[in-house]
């Protein structure tokens, strides 16, 4: 079973050399610390921010330099910063290749729910509306289970939407999903020391898994 880190570590293995990347608010923003050698990625954030690098050593922050989720951060040689009206433009004209979200459900036809739990007060959806609505490609990383030990992959989203079939992975901490373009979960790794009887009673909406589901590598 993976923490969060491990969930960002196994999401960072999907980046390709040359991607502009939204790290969304929560585990997506663990990303930036296991970008793998020799892929060249621009981080982007939805505040204004082109190119970050991973989070600062304690003692060496600039309370100057946050992420949307108000994280202290670093940036690379090249990075630029701007206003928030031209970082929305470049999301909605779908500048970028690959966005990276939190998530408290997932629904088995890839609709995603992130932003509100009712009865908790809350400022707005915020920029997940844009980017879930704007992406080429949506990969979540989320706990599959919550704190009772209930499944967060549904067959249908209890929690308010923020996109409707949106997403196309899913990146837990006992697997790696695929959304099937006709509905459902397909299960394409286990995390380590997870068995597929386990992951099979974790979720709740339809989930498809071969006989032998290779487990994950990290490294």
């Amino acid at each position: 079973m993976l923490d969060k880190n491990g969930i960002a570590q196994r999401i960072a293995k999907e980046l390709k050399n040359n991607y502009y990347v939204n790290l969304g608010i929560g585990i997506p923003t663990l990303v930036a610390n296991y970008i793998p050698k020799g892929v060249n990625v621009v981080l982007q954030s939805e505040n204004g921010l082109l190119g970050m690098g991973p989070f600062p050593f304690e003692g060496e922050e600039d309370a100057d330099l946050i992420n949307a989720g108000k994280q202290t951060i670093t940036t690379l040689a090249g990075s630029s910063v701007f206003d928030s009206a031209l970082s929305f433009g470049m999301i909605r004209s779908q500048k970028i290749d690959l966005t990276i979200l939190g998530a408290m459900e997932v629904s088995e036809n890839g609709d995603i729910a992130n932003w509100k739990i009712p009865g908790k007060m809350v400022k707005g959806m915020g920029g997940a509306m844009d980017l879930v609505a704007s992406a080429k490609n949506i990969i979540v990383a989320m706990q599959h289970i919550n704190k009772a030990g209930e499944s967060k992959l549904l067959p249908k989203c209890t929690l308010p939407l923020t996109g409707v079939n949106c997403i196309k992975k899913v990146v837990t901490e006992l697997a790696v999903l695929d959304i099937l373009p006709e509905g459902g979960f397909k299960l394409l790794e286990r995390a380590p020391g997870v068995s597929v009887d386990f992951i099979k009673k974790s979720t709740l909406g339809k989930l498809f898994a071969d006989d032998n589901v290779p487990e994950m590598i990290l490294d």
